[in-house]
């Protein structure tokens, strides 16, 4: 006898169920790098941007030094073609050099820019595999930390770039969670009202309440929905979703969020995570939605835990968040908890 369609949409919902709650069981097998030590050698590569003086490539290197490592510039990490360091085979040659130098330990990107979706094809998932290391950046690196985890398990590093602003509380984050292999709680700095009658910065908003665990999935939204339909694209099964964004209108956060739902990602999420989506503003026209109604929108009916204002993205006090890694959420307390090392 046939099922009724009723009974078909209920299997289905159940296996859908069932492959989300069999996602996060994978990360327990995750690839794990071994943990940054001071005195290690981190490489230096530039996938995403030309640094295009002399003074920001040296203030990057110092950067590395004063968090306590080596330094070990790719080799065309100050090379130039347009706006990228090098021609696309260069700069995925750096990557794949790094991780082929038993001397380097770690690979840290020293800007963030727009060049890494040209290389994701272009990299030695193989050797990555072999010789798994720390690799970290944010913003157009979101290309290669979702990459290199899908295509080999390698758990990766949505944190700060050489050139970012090394403050106290990024130093903290990065150093509990790449180098002392810490089960960390991942929240916002401490708020201080002033002599405010409210608390207007670092604050964290509740679009649902609860709590959801899976693997941690994301980065920059514009860099992501560019990767959609490829093999580079995360595994959103049972995943929790970060995301961030800067200098978009608010109608291509809408884009982009409409890119992720057509693809099927976010009927397939455990919870999402909204960093800062700084200076995101609705630019000319005869009107725009508001980020919040946005947001509203598209993950309202998920029936998952969401909370916004995460420490994450184009933002001076930053988060160090590992992709790939198992953790927890909580969307009331704005909290992301790891449920274990993201380095061995």
């Amino acid at each position: 006898m046939h099922a009724s369609r009723r009974q078909v949409l209920h299997l289905s919902a159940a296996a859908t169920g069932l492959l989300a709650a069999a996602a996060p069981a994978r990360a327990e097998g995750a690839l794990l790098a071994r943990r940054l030590r001071p005195g290690d050698t981190i490489g230096l590569v530039s996938p995403a941007n030309a640094t295009f003086e002399r003074e920001p490539l040296k203030m990057a290197m110092e950067a590395v030094q004063a968090l306590g490592f080596k330094v070990k510039p790719g080799q065309f990490v100050a090379a130039r073609r347009g706006p990228f360091a090098g021609t696309d085979a260069e700069r995925a040659a750096d990557i794949n050099a790094m991780f082929a130098d038993d001397s380097v330990a770690g690979i840290l990107a020293v800007t963030g820019g727009s060049g890494c979706n040209r290389i994701v094809d272009k990299l030695d998932y193989d050797l990555i595999k072999r010789k798994p290391k720390f690799l970290g950046g944010f913003s157009d690196l979101t290309s290669l930390v979702n990459a290199i985890h899908r295509q080999t398990g390698l758990v990766t590093f949505h944190c700060p770039v050489a050139g970012s602003e090394w403050n106290d509380f990024s130093v903290q984050s990065f150093k509990a969670v790449a180098m002392n292999a810490e089960a960390a709680l991942l929240r916002n700095p401490v708020a201080s009202s002033g002599d405010d009658l409210v608390t207007r910065d670092e604050r964290i908003s509740t679009i649902r309440p609860g709590r959801a665990q899976g693997r941690l999935v994301g980065g920059n939204l514009t860099v992501l929905a560019s990767l959609a339909g490829s093999p580079y694209f995360p595994d959103c099964r049972g995943a929790i979703l970060f995301l961030e964004d800067i200098n978009e209108y608010i109608y291509r956060i809408d884009r982009c969020l409409s890119t992720l739902r057509l693809s099927g990602a976010l009927g397939q999420l455990a919870g999402v995570v909204l960093g800062r989506f700084t200076k995101c503003e609705p630019g000319e026209g005869y009107g725009s939605l508001t980020l919040d109604e946005v947001f509203d929108d598209y993950f309202l009916p998920l029936n998952v835990p969401v909370f916004r204002g995460a420490a994450i993205g184009h933002i001076k006090r930053k988060l160090t968040v590992p992709v790939g890694a198992l953790a927890e959420m909580d969307a009331q307390a704005g909290t992301i908890r790891l449920l274990g090392a993201a380095v061995a």
